[in-house]
């Protein structure tokens, strides 16, 4: 059964312990915590001291993804404030070999993201060092986007090429789910449309019915 992942970026950010517990009751296994340091993407979001408040009330995996410019010099705080898989973009200025090794250095998995315009075949010399690809779905930084469809064939591109896990970000409900499903993706991340559902725990169910 494909994963869900609860993305708090969207969420009731004043009581993030509280929306923790809700994914949880809702039967997500992670939650997705959207890391943006104003630079990468323009927002900021939070940083490493909140995952580290947040953890204490989730028991699911921690799941960390990087939009910023250096993620070498983050992987050290976020992986002592509880992540258990840091993904971080092809994209950014860090060495991906480097970085990589870094996550794994603390015991943890390593993902690595790419942007909807950047080749599927960026990430291939590095997936055999990989436990996740993120292929994103819509551009990075802010919740709410409507799904891009032609990265439908990066799914499949990457799926070809490895059995490593396949994250999803971005526009992700129910009908894009099983697109994505179908693609090859293995980790639906999802925030908008879990958090802002009348019922969060039907909509979680959604992502991985046919």
């Amino acid at each position: 059964m494909p994963i869900v992942s609860a993305s708090i970026l969207n969420s009731d950010l004043a009581n993030l312990a509280a929306m923790a517990e809700k994914a949880e009751n809702a039967g997500c296994g992670w939650l997705h915590y959207d890391v943006m340091d104003g630079s990468f993407v323009p927002p900021i979001s939070y940083g490493a001291s909140v995952q580290g408040a947040v953890k204490p009330y989730w028991k699911g995996v921690m799941d960390t993804h990087l939009m910023v410019i250096d993620p070498l010099s983050q992987i050290e705080q976020f992986a002592k404030n509880g992540s258990d898989i840091i993904t971080f973009h092809a994209e950014s200025r860090s060495d991906i070999g480097e970085t990589i090794d870094r996550i794994h250095s603390f015991g943890i998995k390593a993902g690595l993201a790419v942007k909807p315009n950047t080749p599927a075949e960026e990430v291939f010399p590095y997936l055999d060092r990989l436990e996740m690809v993120l292929v994103m779905t819509v551009e990075p930084g802010y919740g709410g986007q409507s799904f891009i469809s032609s990265t439908l064939d990066k799914i499949k591109a990457v799926r070809e090429k490895t059995e490593a896990l396949i994250q999803v970000d971005g526009g992700i409900n129910a009908e894009t789910a099983l697109l994505c499903r179908k693609a090859g993706a293995d980790v639906l991340v999802a925030g908008t449309y879990l958090f802002r559902a009348e019922n969060m725990k039907t909509a979680a169910e959604s992502l991985w019915k046919d």
